[in-house]
């Protein structure tokens, strides 16, 4: 995309993360977060911006413990952290309720989303009791593939339709700001 925050990229005149925020915070209980390394002023918005606590940038896995690590702190009565990815502008409305039900209904500690056939990795309900185990995992055996440690856990999955829309289309790339523009228009989401 150039450089810069994904997040931070225009579509439709609005950002995808306020089209993110829009989406998902009626869904959160606790308030949310937005992990993010480097300056936290480059984001104009009232979020807290929690950084990755281990050193090194090692990856999503890193953004979830920090968020893990800041829940528990926080707010001891959360049991559960819900993540999404900052370019998704397309999230459901029932994306918490539904992982959760499926969370709950496998007794898995991880409930990721699906859609297509595919799993979105960092779109997913975690319980905080994970937090030392994924401290290990990414400190002492160097585990950066979300997916293996989704697997590892037998993380339960949530599939969503793909029509109209698909709610974790992510854009990546400038091609991908034209077509979700187009698929805004066409469903008449604001």
């Amino acid at each position: 995309m150039g450089g810069g925050d994904k997040p931070l990229r225009m579509l439709a005149g609005r950002t995808l993360l306020d089209r993110v925020i829009g989406r998902f915070a009626p869904q959160c209980d606790a308030g949310l977060i937005l992990n993010a390394n480097g300056d936290p002023a480059r984001f104009p918005h009232d979020l807290t911006i929690v950084p990755d606590g281990i050193p090194g940038n090692p990856g999503p896995l890193a953004g979830i413990l920090a968020a893990l690590d800041h829940a528990a702190e926080r707010n001891p009565d959360v049991h559960q952290v819900a993540s999404v990815s900052g370019d998704a502008p397309f999230l459901p409305g029932d994306l918490v309720a539904r992982l959760d039900a499926v969370r709950t209904q496998s007794g898995a500690p991880i409930a990721v989303s699906a859609s297509g056939g595919r799993q979105h990795f960092t779109t997913a309900l975690w319980a905080v009791s994970l937090r030392a185990d994924l401290r290990t995992a990414l400190v002492e055996r160097d585990e950066r593939r979300v997916g293996a440690y989704l697997a590892r856990h037998g993380a339960a999955a949530a599939e969503w339709p793909i029509e109209p829309v698909d709610p974790f289309l992510n854009v990546n790339t400038p091609e991908d700001i034209g077509v979700a523009e187009a698929l805004l228009a066409r469903i008449g989401v604001p």
